[in-house]
């Protein structure tokens, strides 16, 4: 269809989970639960933080941030996720759908970064401990957050601009549940060469390094714990990074299966249920995962709710 005679879409037709109405009501259900229990998790986790003297820490500092970047994903991705649920017609508006890209790339850049610097943390804390103070002053760790978010911002504002060059004439629906700008880019029935260079060159220049450090980092933090001849010694080594690697680990193995591996029609619903547990659980699991595998953190909430 010729670029003249296509008129601009105002909205976007989101695809369904099922359209079975008992089905809907317990997704509907569900994903209200997951919603509230990560506001509350994450803020949560940030409030303690916050209160709690002996975690004004690095780490803490990292995970502070971690937990408001996955309450600030959540907010903008769930509660529309699950209010489209029941009624026939799930759209979102042109302008809803930029901003949704827009947050989504930044915020989820933003902690590709934050994950990397939070393994950096632990490289440093145990391979080099004495220089540990040094290294992550509260002034470098203040740099390492404002990097990631300035890394994140840039991404957000990128793929936005590439996504306004698009247009959309022949079909305005999109086969999963949020605004992502892959799907996008498939949708467009304009030239998408501008987009697909931003998209993949955030993904060489900006993701692949974030992945790169995270990796070298934990195997350096693996030879060093492996070098340690104390079972106790190896033990409390791995401890103080068990609830970032399990983090890193969902965070990447989710997202890894969603972009890289090759895309079908069969594989379209599966494709929904990974997007959903790295968009919506994921956020829900991490305040959890850091309370109930590290120590500090349960010390500091009992010292806090038996304060009189």
């Amino acid at each position: 269809m010729a670029e003249s005679n296509c008129t601009p879409v105002t909205e976007f037709s989101l695809t369904a989970f099922t359209e079975d109405p008992v089905t809907q009501v317990i997704l509907f259900l569900m994903f209200l639960l997951i919603y509230l229990v990560t506001i509350l998790g994450n803020l949560g986790m940030m409030a303690l933080i916050k209160a709690s003297p002996q975690l004004h820490t690095p780490m803490y500092y990292f995970l502070g941030n971690l937990s408001f970047i996955n309450l600030c994903s959540s907010i903008v991705i769930t509660p529309k996720m699950f209010i489209d649920i029941l009624p026939e017609k799930k759209s979102i508006a042109y302008a809803g759908c930029v901003a949704q890209v827009f947050v989504f790339d930044l915020f989820g850049m933003t902690e590709c970064f934050l994950l990397a610097m939070m393994a950096y943390d632990r490289y440093v804390a145990i391979c080099h401990p004495l220089v540990y103070p040094l290294v992550m002053s509260p002034k470098r760790c203040f740099q390492l957050v404002a990097g990631s978010y300035l890394v994140g911002l840039t991404n957000g504002v990128g793929q936005t601009i590439s996504l306004s060059n698009l247009s959309f004439c022949s079909s305005s629906v999109i086969d999963l549940f949020f605004c992502d700008i892959s799907p996008l880019i498939a949708l467009s029935t304009s030239n998408t060469t501008l987009s697909l260079i931003v998209l993949r060159t955030a993904a060489c220049l900006l993701a692949f390094p974030s992945s790169l450090v995270v990796l070298v980092s934990y195997v350096a933090i693996a030879s060093a714990i492996l070098s340690i001849r104390s079972t106790e010694g190896k033990r409390k080594a791995f401890s103080t990074c068990a609830s970032h690697l399990t983090t890193v680990s969902i965070f990447y193995g989710t997202a890894l299966f969603m972009y890289l591996k090759p895309s079908s029609e069969s594989s379209r619903e599966a494709d929904k249920w990974v997007a959903v547990f790295y968009t919506v659980v994921t956020p829900m699991l991490n305040p959890f995962i850091y309370s109930l595998r590290n120590k500090e953190v349960k010390e500091a909430w009992r010292r806090l709710t038996t304060m009189k």
